[in-house]
């Protein structure tokens, strides 16, 4: 597939995978320090192959050298001791499922992605050199992923059911932190 953009940048080439898995955002009169720009993004997203990760190309010559087109989380990289718990907790507890994609062959150690939204968990199973032991006992006061969900009341009951211990959001909202058979701290915010 080849799209054709005015200005500096003339092609781009796409694999045939992603074709079925792409959009596009205009984004015009983007603020900056120096006043007001014209900016084109394209934004090109897959979940088919590893060719496919985010990808941010301004098109219209403006650089601005502190500006590095952050755009979200690719992945959250996760310690594991054993990959099959983990799987057990990741994929039949919370429903998560594997991307087949990504390269677990062509790294030293054994490890798994995994799809949360269009974001990834990338778990690897390797010494882990924090304490397990002495964390807090809630995963909001200890470092975290967060984790967009529709049910808290929905992920309490499976927790409850599976014996998994969790703390609610000690602020009200809806929100329940657990940790995972390693110790790594999850946080489950419900969003509407």
């Amino acid at each position: 597939m080849r799209l054709h953009f005015p200005g500096q940048l003339n092609r781009m080439s796409f694999s045939p995978n992603l074709r079925n898995a792409m959009f596009f955002e205009k984004n015009n009169l983007v603020r900056r320090g120096d006043g007001t720009k014209r900016k084109w993004h394209a934004l090109i997203k897959s979940q088919l192959s590893v060719e496919g990760d985010l990808l941010l190309k301004e098109l219209d010559g403006h650089h601005d050298k502190k500006d590095i087109g952050v755009v979200g989380i690719h992945h959250v990289g996760l310690l594991c001791q054993n990959l099959e718990s983990s799987l057990d907790f990741y994929k039949n507890l919370l429903g998560l499922e594997i991307n087949e994609a990504r390269p677990n062959d062509k790294l030293p150690y054994r490890g798994a992605w995994l799809w949360v939204g269009s974001e990834m968990i990338h778990l690897m199973e390797l010494p882990n050199p924090d304490p397990i032991t002495g964390r807090p006992e809630h995963g909001g006061r200890d470092r975290h992923a967060c984790i967009a969900i529709r049910s808290v009341s929905t992920l309490k009951a499976i927790f409850d059911r599976a014996g998994i211990p969790y703390t609610l959001s000690r602020s009200g909202r809806p929100a329940i932190f657990a940790r995972d058979p390693d110790g790594n701290a999850l946080e489950f915010t419900q969003i509407d």
